[in-house]
């Protein structure tokens, strides 16, 4: 199994993918631009949506100008933007500021135009010190063939994707089978967090230290994180799966939590 904790490198450009991670559907790159850079490519047989998690830049989709998109200086600050780009196109980004992009990757198809995401408000989720921010960047009902896009912002001290949940086996209406990517970052970046990964029967049961930049893997199991005190964390998820709809399991033992 691959190393599921990935740090940041010098460059910040990070890239994940299905060989990489030793699964099948989800893709993740992060890189920074220096505005005025233009960075080109192409979906092949994936679909793509590029989310803005700072800064503001041009996109362009077969040649044609989308749009300018972006504005916040800090994940931790307003709205992210994002476009969806669908399989078999070519696209690329222009930053008119400095820009740091998570670019979400996952088998494509499907009748889908190229489009400016219309991002929701931020949601309330849990209570107390289980309390987190939620943008559902590109949920089920949103046209895509594969993908789900979600960035959580967790208040220092408090926990996330918790109680824990999983979602790594395909038993319809009650639970999809979905790979995971967790991209942290923390205010301020000298912060760290807590990740552990774990499974019912703990052949897999890891619990990673995560630092701002680092990249986390779940390939199956329970995912929950906790921050520090004083130290906010902003997370970016991509999930993709055979099918489009995320039911988790929460894990029996911890389900008194909810009520």
């Amino acid at each position: 199994m691959a190393n599921l904790r990935l740090k940041r490198p010098t460059d910040g450009h990070i890239t994940v993918t299905p060989q990489s991670a030793g699964w099948t559907y989800v893709g993740f790159e992060v890189l920074t631009l220096e505005p005025g850079i233009v960075y080109p490519g192409a979906t092949g047989d994936k679909e793509l949506c590029i989310v803005l998690i700072t800064g503001r830049a041009e996109l362009s989709v077969e040649g044609e100008v989308l749009g300018e998109i972006g504005e916040r200086l800090s994940p931790f600050e307003g709205k992210p933007a994002a476009a969806y780009v669908p399989a078999g196109k070519a696209w690329s980004i222009k930053a008119r500021s400095r820009v740091e992009i998570g670019l979400c990757t996952a088998p494509g198809g499907g009748d889908y135009a190229p489009h400016i995401i219309d991002v929701p408000d931020q949601i309330t989720r849990g209570k107390g010190s289980n309390t987190r921010y939620v943008t559902n960047i590109l949920p089920e009902t949103a046209p895509a063939q594969s993908l789900l896009i979600v960035e959580v912002i967790t208040p220092g001290g408090n926990t996330s994707s918790y109680p824990p949940h999983k979602h790594d086996t395909e038993n319809l209406p009650h639970e999809s089978f979905l790979e995971e990517t967790y991209y942290h970052r923390l205010n301020p970046p000298q912060g760290f967090a807590v990740q552990r990964v774990y499974t019912d029967d703990r052949s897999l049961d890891e619990a990673l230290v995560i630092e701002d930049g680092d990249v986390t893997l779940v390939p199956k199991g329970y995912h929950p994180v906790g921050t520090m005190h004083g130290y906010d964390l902003y997370y970016l998820n991509v999930m993709a799966g055979p099918v489009r709809t995320w039911k988790f399991h929460n894990a029996v033992e911890h389900e008194w939590l909810l009520e």
